[in-house]
C-alpha cells in the first residue's frame, strides 16, 4: 500500500469513528427511517399547533407498526400566560373519538415556578380518563442546576395538589442524567425522550419513551412524535385519572 493509499485509509476511519457514526442515528430520522422499538404494544403521539388542523378520525383509526393508537399527550401552556392556540380543539377532540389524553406544560427557566403553575390550572380542566398533567423540561437557561431542581419541584408539588394526582416528568434522556439526577424526581412517572436508539438504555423506571420526533400517522400533515408506553393497557388504566 503507497502512502497516499495510507494516509487516505487512516483519514476515512477519522472521518467515520468522529465524524459520520455519532451521527447516524439521528440521520436515521432525517431521511425517514424510524423503527419502532420492539416488545411493546401500546403506542401514542404527543403534539401541539405544529401539527396544525388534525384530523382525529383518522388518526383514531391510524395505526403505529400495525398497534392502534391508544394515547396522546397534547401541549396546553408555557410559562406564566402562553396557551398553546390549539389545547381546547386538539383535547376535545381527541377525547371524542376514544383516545386516552394528556395535557403538559413546557416550563421557561427564570418564570416562577409558582406562575407557571396558575397558567396551566386556569386552562386544563382535566376530567376521569385523562392521563396525569405532564411537565416537560429540557432547558437550563440562566439557572444553576439546584434552583432548576427547585423550581421544578415547586411546580410539581403545586399540581400534584391540585389536580390530586403525581404529575409525569417529560425530559430528555441527557438532560435528567446531567441536572434533574436527583431521588426526589424518582416518585414522579417519567417520560423519557431518546431519539433512534433500537434499545432504551435507562438505569431506573420509566413510562413512557418518546423515540422518534419524525412519525407519521393518518390525519397528520408532516412529522409527529411517536412514543410507547412501558406497560400493559391495564397499567396504563391505572395512571389514569379516576
Amino acid at each position: 500500500m503507497t502512502g497516499g493509499a495510507i494516509l487516505l485509509s487512516v483519514y476515512a476511519y477519522f472521518f467515520y469513528v468522529y465524524i459520520v457514526a455519532p451521527f447516524t442515528q439521528s440521520w436515521r430520522g432525517i431521511y425517514g427511517e424510524t423503527h419502532l422499538p420492539e416488545g411493546y404494544s401500546i403506542r401514542g403521539i404527543d403534539v401541539s399547533h405544529h401539527q396544525g388542523d388534525i384530523d382525529w378520525n383518522k388518526v383514531r383509526r391510524s395505526e403505529i407498526g400495525n398497534t392502534p393508537i391508544s394515547f396522546v399527550f397534547i401541549k396546553a401552556t408555557e410559562g406564566e400566560s402562553l396557551v398553546d392556540p390549539k389545547f381546547k380543539e386538539n383535547i376535545l377532540k381527541a377525547r371524542e373519538v376514544g383516545l386516552a389524553c394528556g395535557a403538559y406544560h413546557y416550563f421557561l427557566p427564570g418564570v416562577a415556578a409558582e406562575d407557571q403553575a396558575r397558567n396551566f390550572i386556569r386552562n386544563v380542566k382535566l376530567q376521569a380518563g385523562d392521563l396525569p398533567p405532564v411537565l416537560d423540561v429540557e432547558v437550563l437557561g440562566d439557572l444553576t442546576k439546584e434552583q432548576l431542581r427547585a423550581e421544578t419541584l415547586k411546580w410539581l408539588k403545586i399540581i400534584e395538589l391540585h389536580y390530586k394526582t403525581r404529575p409525569i416528568l417529560y425530559t430528555y434522556y441527557k438532560f435528567r442524567k446531567q441536572y434533574l439526577n436527583s431521588i426526589v424526581f424518582d416518585h414522579y412517572p417519567y417520560w423519557i425522550a431518546h431519539y433512534y436508539v433500537d434499545t432504551l438504555h435507562y438505569d431506573g423506571a420509566w413510562k413512557f419513551w418518546q423515540h422518534t420526533d419524525r412519525g407519521r400517522v393518518k390525519g397528520i400533515r408532516g412529522n409527529v412524535d411517536i412514543n410507547t408506553y412501558n406497560g400493559s393497557l391495564y397499567d396504563l388504566q391505572q395512571l389514569m385519572i379516576k
